[in-house]
C-alpha cells in the first residue's frame, strides 16, 4: 500500500466509525444542497449553521427557487450569519446556473469556479461530496491536519506554503470514496485536530504525524501573523418610530449593494458629534417628538470594532417617501421579515422592550 493509500484508508476507516453522517446537508447530497452548506459553513460553526440551513432550504428548496427570489428575501434568510457578500454572491450564482446551465452545476471544477463566490476548494467540495469526483479540498480544517501531519513550519496563507499544501492535499485524495474522504478530512480537523487541545490520542494518523512527534503539535502549522489592534469607530443609530399612523412604523435605510451590510435594511445613522434632533429633522422626513436612550454596545467586524449608541426617536412623518428612495417606512412586524444586520435586529428588540432606557428629551 502506498503512503497515499495508507493515509486515506486510515482516515476513511476513522470516518466510518466516528465521522458525522447525520447533518442536514449530508442527506440527499445534491450539488445545490452541498453548495448552500459549504457557503454557510465558511467562517461559521456547524451548530450555528444548522437552523439557518434548515430555514433556508425550506424557503429555497432548489436553485430555481433561489434564483427567482428577491434579494431582500435571500438576505432576510441570511440575517445573522454575517459576511453578507456570501449571500449576495450565492443569489447571483443561482441566477447564472438557471440562465446559463438550466439549473445544473457545471461538470468541471473550472466551470464551478466561474460562479460568483465559489473558489477552488469550495468547488472541489461540491463536486466530490455530491458527485464523487476525486478532487482535493484545502479549507482551514484540512490545512491544519496536513500542516501538522507534515509539521509545516510556515503560515498556510503564504503563497508558497499554500501551493505546497495543495500538492499534499492532491497527493492524498483517493480515487474511490472521494466524497467520504472530503467529509472525513473536514471532520478530522473540526473534531480532533482542533486549533487548541487537539485529541492526538484518538487521531487515525497519529503514528506518522510529524507535529505530534515534535512534542508540540499546536506549533504547526505556523499561525497567521498577528495584526495590529483593530481600530474602533462609533456611530449613533436611530430607531425612528411613528406611532401616529394606524400601525406604528419604523424608518429603515437600504444599504448600498456593496460594503458592510451591503443590500440590507439598516437604521439611519449619525456621527457622535452630530446634533441628534437638528440633523435628524434636516435629513429625514420627520418631526421629532421625543428621544429615548437605548443601551449602547460594541459590534465587531473582521477589520474594526463599531461602538453603537442607539436612540429611539418618537417622530411624526412630515412627508411621504417613494419606493425609489433609500428610506422606507415599515411596520415592526414587516421589518423583522427583512434582511437586517444582527445589531439592528437587537436594537429594534431593545426599542420594543424599552429595558435600560432613559427618556432624554420631550418636545
Amino acid at each position: 500500500m502506498t503512503p497515499k493509500e495508507h493515509f486515506a484508508s486510515r482516515v476513511l476507516a476513522w470516518f466510518d466509525q466516528h465521522g458525522r453522517k447525520h447533518l442536514p446537508w449530508q442527506q440527499n447530497k445534491t450539488p445545490y444542497r452541498v453548495w448552500i452548506s459549504e457557503i454557510m459553513l465558511q467562517q461559521t460553526q456547524v451548530m450555528t449553521v444548522i437552523p439557518y440551513y434548515e430555514r433556508f432550504m425550506a424557503r429555497f428548496p432548489d436553485v430555481f427557487a433561489l434564483a427567482d427570489a428577491p434579494q431582500d428575501d435571500v438576505l432576510a434568510h441570511w440575517s445573522g450569519l454575517g459576511y453578507y457578500a456570501r449571500a449576495r454572491n450565492m443569489h447571483k450564482a443561482a441566477q447564472v446556473l438557471v440562465n446559463d446551465w438550466n439549473g445544473e452545476f457545471p461538470a468541471s471544477q473550472e466551470g464551478v469556479c466561474e460562479l460568483p463566490g465559489i473558489g477552488r476548494s469550495t468547488a472541489a467540495a461540491i463536486l466530490s461530496i455530491s458527485r464523487g469526483e476525486p478532487l482535493a479540498i484545502l479549507d482551514g480544517n484540512v490545512k491544519r491536519v496536513l500542516g501538522r501531519f507534515h509539521a509545516v513550519p510556515t503560515w498556510p496563507g503564504e503563497r508558497k506554503t499554500e501551493a505546497a499544501m495543495w500538492q499534499l492535499a492532491e497527493s492524498y485524495t483517493p480515487t474511490d470514496r472521494a466524497g467520504d474522504y472530503t467529509q472525513a478530512m473536514m471532520d478530522l480537523g473540526a473534531t480532533l485536530c482542533t486549533r487548541s487541545k487537539p485529541s492526538c490520542e484518538r487521531c487515525p494518523v497519529q503514528d506518522d504525524c510529524d507535529a505530534l512527534a515534535s512534542g508540540a503539535p499546536t506549533d504547526f502549522p505556523k499561525s497567521k501573523p498577528k495584526k495590529p489592534a483593530k481600530p474602533v469607530r462609533a456611530t449613533q443609530m436611530l430607531v425612528l418610530l411613528d406611532t401616529h399612523q394606524e400601525t406604528p412604523q419604523v424608518l429603515l435605510e437600504k444599504r448600498p449593494a456593496t460594503g458592510i451590510w451591503g443590500g440590507l435594511w439598516s437604521l439611519p445613522e449619525l456621527s457622535l458629534e452630530d446634533d441628534l434632533v437638528q440633523l435628524t429633522e434636516q435629513r429625514l422626513p420627520v418631526q421629532v417628538q421625543s428621544v429615548t436612550s437605548l443601551s449602547s454596545f460594541r459590534h465587531t467586524f473582521s477589520h474594526y470594532h463599531l461602538d453603537i449608541v442607539p436612540y429611539q426617536l418618537d417622530v411624526k412623518a412630515t412627508q411621504a417617501v417613494s419606493e425609489e428612495q433609500k428610506y422606507q417606512w415599515f411596520s415592526l412586524e414587516h421589518a423583522y421579515e427583512l434582511g437586517l444586520p444582527a445589531p439592528v435586529r437587537t436594537i429594534l428588540e431593545s426599542a420594543q422592550g424599552q429595558s435600560g432606557t432613559q427618556t432624554l428629551l420631550e418636545l
